[in-house]
């Protein structure tokens, strides 16, 4: 204990001595006269008892001074209080504000996208949820909402996000731009290094869709602990198929499977979520809930009725901004007959003869490979000479060269029919690359039962080729011609204006590109070929210097910013 000075003991000092019945503290001090001051206090013996004594000044430095309760100084830190301050508000901000993430976020957001965040996924206590919007709609804003907003009400902190490869570091880049969400990106490289940790050492992870459902993938996705958001984009990929009795799933659909087990929310982004195949559809929303469309008949029903409480589409048309204005222009849609040159028909039926033949006895004998590679000789066919030429000659080529092989060893002639049945993967949207891979592994397949039946084929496929070069060194095609007149006739050569140009077919794809930049056009080309930054680097030039970008369906260049005329093979 320490001897007091002579002055007045502080409120909520501690005293003891003889002068209490107990420890006590004060709690009012307040002079009588000149000479003399009266202290109160309450015991601290659990009783709270109320004790009064007067003391003569003199008297007080006999006090004896326990200790003293700490005092407010205001000698804190003060950025330290505010960013505490600011944290608890934050926290709670959602309860005053209720789009809070708006304001946290580098956007602007359209009504269509507050209205589904706020009104459709946001009120669902465990969302299930198919975003369908058209492109263009900003899905990835969408998510990024949806996700600040969740995890600012402290419902999520484990995110992952599956996209195809090309998409998924432009994921991660608009995340971190938009919403400072910082996002790892989680590969073949990141998983060998860390194994299953990869998917724990991040919170938040994005990863390719056709990476995570390679089997090891799969396994250590199943083994991480459980993630409370998981999002697909391009989830149309995700597809099963009815065929009678049987249900084929693809790759990319068991992994939807396993991961919808594993998660507590779950969204599915896409354009194009119908293919024409209502089982199809509805084996895509079964992912989100199993239990909801037990067929197709109850789909249709609540589709028409608008009673889906899990799915959401809106149309370009019916998007606006606040002011009621259109965000995109009209789209005026238009196919434009094309009429073959005589040589060209003459191809087309040739060409059609020798897929049908053996496309039906494809069909008669169960084999899928040489189906697939009889569908690519008719798809190229339908995209350009060019493509059905390289194509003819690449199968004439690939059986050849199985001829020779066969004659060498002749089993590897059954193996030529049959071989490893294509996955239903190859048909649904793989990525180009592989679905390219694939293509030419097909056209190594063959019906031909002996070495005479091979060498007929070669001798027909040697034929066709050398038809399909007559026909595209007599000229440039009709098809061509009739792209040069839309160009002319939208007045592009003066008007300066960006003009988008799709093909399935990189061989289409050269062919364009050569003759529109013979034409005088700046031309700029994205495919399947060209990693994620390339493609990103294309798209920025494209934006600012090129006039025309001629592309295969690996990038989707519509933004509410502005219409853009385009052309389609």
């Amino acid at each position: 204990m320490t001897q007091a000075a002579a002055k007045l003991p502080p409120i909520d000092a501690i005293l003891t001595g003889p002068h209490w019945p107990d420890r006590v503290r004060v709690i009012r001090v307040e002079p009588q006269g000149a000479s003399r001051v009266l202290i109160e206090a309450v015991t601290l013996d659990g009783q709270n008892r109320l004790v009064s004594r007067v003391f003569k000044r003199s008297e007080l430095a006999r006090l004896e001074v326990e200790a003293q309760a700490d005092q407010p100084t205001l000698d804190g830190d003060p950025a330290g209080f505010r960013l505490a301050a600011e944290a608890t508000r934050i926290r709670l901000a959602y309860t005053y504000d209720p789009q809070f993430a708006v304001s946290l976020a580098r956007i602007d957001p359209l009504p269509h996208q507050l209205e589904a965040v706020y009104h459709y996924m946001l009120p669902q206590p465990r969302l299930r949820f198919l975003l369908a919007d058209d492109p263009g709609a900003g899905k990835t804003i969408m998510v990024g909402l949806l996700l600040k907003e969740l995890k600012l009400r402290g419902l999520v902190t484990r995110t992952l996000i599956i996209a195809p490869a090309n998409l998924a570091p432009q994921w991660q880049r608009e995340m971190s731009e938009k919403f400072n969400e910082a996002f790892d990106v989680v590969d073949r490289a990141v998983l060998a290094a860390r194994s299953s940790r990869a998917w724990e050492i991040s919170d938040q992870c994005v990863t390719s869709l056709d990476f995570a459902w390679r089997p090891d993938v799969l396994e250590s996705l199943a083994r991480t602990p459980r993630w409370d958001l998981v999002v697909f984009d391009e989830a149309h990929k995700l597809a099963a198929y009815r065929r009678g009795s049987k249900l084929a799933r693809t790759r990319r659909y068991r992994l939807g499977e396993v991961l919808t087990d594993h998660t507590e929310h779950m969204l599915l982004a896409t354009a194009t979520p119908h293919k024409g195949d209502p089982e199809n559809f509805r084996l895509l929303l079964r992912l989100l809930d199993p239990d909801l469309f037990a067929n197709t008949d109850i789909l249709a029903r609540a589709v028409q009725r608008q009673e889906n409480p899990i799915f959401l589409r809106r149309l370009k048309e019916d998007m606006t901004d606040f002011d009621g204005k259109p965000l995109f222009p009209t789209r005026h849609v238009r196919t434009l007959g094309v009429e073959l040159t005589e040589p060209e028909q003459q191809l087309y039926e040739a060409v059609t003869h020798y897929v049908a033949d053996n496309f039906n006895r494809a069909l008669a004998e169960d084999n899928r490979n040489v189906t697939f590679a009889l569908i690519i000789l008719q798809r190229r066919l339908a995209s350009s000479i060019r493509a059905i030429r390289r194509s003819l000659e690449h199968r004439r080529d690939r059986l050849a060269l199985l001829r020779d092989e066969i004659i060498a060893n002749p089993r590897l002639l059954e193996a030529a029919r049959r071989g490893d049945e294509v996955s239903d993967d190859t048909f649904d949207d793989a990525p180009e690359s592989e679905r390219w891979e694939a293509e030419e592994q097909a056209l190594r397949y063959t019906l031909a039962r002996n070495l005479d039946e091979l060498e007929a084929e070669i001798d027909i496929l040697a034929g066709l080729a050398d038809q399909a070069r007559s026909v595209e060194l007599a000229g440039p095609e009709r098809k061509l011609d009739e792209l040069r007149q839309v160009i002319e006739r939208i007045d592009l050569f003066r008007s300066g204006e960006k003009l988008l140009i799709f093909t399935e077919s990189k061989d289409t794809l050269d062919y364009l590109v050569e003759h529109v930049t013979a034409w005088g056009l700046a031309v700029t080309r994205i495919d399947g070929s060209m990693a994620a930054q390339e493609r990103y680097q294309a798209e920025q030039i494209f934006a600012t210097e090129k006039q025309v970008m001629i592309a295969t369906q690996t990038v989707s260049c519509s933004t509410p910013s502005g219409g853009l005329p385009s052309h389609h093979d």
